[in-house]
């Protein structure tokens, strides 16, 4: 099996001519070059015009004696998905990719020394990008992993828009392998039924196992993003309870203070008559306002309102107390 890198027209006619199967792999090609593929290798205008389109989207189109075919491989967690263009027969593979394709990289000299059917060099090609999407995925449930820890930790905003830029990830991923997943369901008897194109059927059954498991792994991801959501509304939720509750203890000790401040401040005759020495101010002004203090704290122990350390140190007290 020849790799080709570059369009050798001179080239690519020896080897059909020698019925040796070769793989093109060619980066941004021009228009020139890609009609110069057609009329070598045969190819109709249409298949021209579509390799060098975008076509966003998993394609498989049979046409007479080769199969065109678009496929979606994952560079990396941060560049996200690559789309490669491919023509497939009997006597040669043809991918056109805009950007450089880092998952072909190695896989021309490990073919090169492998004497195997064209089917399987077919399938190691598509493999190679099936096979990229796990190690992104690996990635996404290690950084939902993280920001749920950090959210147990202190939830704050910029959590939240993390969970959304995983998710948006998430959502691309999901709209490429479920397609690309239903169309390798019918590719093996399309490819395989290629004139010329010895293949063994498990081979790109392998590849149809990946893409479910792919599948599998961006909806289990989908839901663990899910749980991470949900993590966080609690989380806020419990902490603008928490602080409800202490405002709501603040205000229940201020209020009977200000009754009594308040019932103080007036001036009745009998009070200005009646408190008229330090120790009725004692009893009366500081007295009033402890009391209270006092009360409502025997009745936040009792209905739990108090943290395990204030209740630890009025148990100590009591102790304390009682051994005296």
């Amino acid at each position: 099996m020849r790799t080709l890198r570059t369009f050798d027209e001179a080239q690519i006619r020896d080897l059909i001519q020698r019925d040796e199967f070769f793989w093109l792999d060619r980066t941004g090609p021009s228009e020139e070059e890609l009609r110069g593929i057609g009329q070598v290798l045969g190819l109709d205008q249409r298949t021209v015009s579509l390799l060098g389109e975008k076509v966003e989207r998993p394609v498989l189109d049979p046409h007479d004696g080769y199969v065109f075919m678009v496929f979606f491989g994952v560079r990396s967690y941060e560049q996200g998905p690559i789309e490669v263009r491919f023509v497939i027969s009997g006597g040669f593979i043809v991918t056109i990719h805009d950007d450089h394709c880092e998952m072909f990289e190695g896989l021309e000299r490990h073919l090169e020394h492998l004497h195997e059917e064209e089917g399987f060099i077919v399938y190691k090609v598509l493999g190679s990008l099936a096979g990229s999407f796990f190690k992104v995925l690996d990635q996404v449930d290690e950084d939902v992993d993280a920001i749920e820890d950090a959210i147990m930790q202190d939830a704050s905003p910029e959590h939240l828009r993390s969970l959304v830029d995983v998710k948006n990830r998430l959502v691309t991923l999901r709209r490429i392998s479920t397609p690309q997943r239903d169309l390798l369901s019918t590719a093996a008897d399309e490819i395989g039924s290629l004139p010329g194109l010895k293949s063994r059927p498990s081979d790109f059954r392998d590849v149809y196992q990946q893409m479910i498991s792919v599948s599998e792994l961006v909806d289990s991801s989908r839901d663990v993003l899910t749980g991470a959501q949900d993590v966080y509304l609690s989380s806020v939720s419990n902490r603008l309870n928490l602080t409800t509750e202490r405002l709501t203890v603040v205000a229940t000790i201020f209020l009977p203070l200000t009754f009594i401040t308040g019932f103080f401040g007036q001036n009745f005759g009998w009070l200005v008559r009646h408190i008229t020495t330090f120790g009725d101010f004692m009893i009366f002004g500081i007295g009033g306002v402890i009391v209270p203090l006092l009360i409502m704290a025997v009745v936040f122990a009792r209905a739990g309102y108090l943290g395990e350390r204030t209740k630890a140190r009025i148990a100590r007290t009591r102790r304390r107390q009682v051994s005296t």
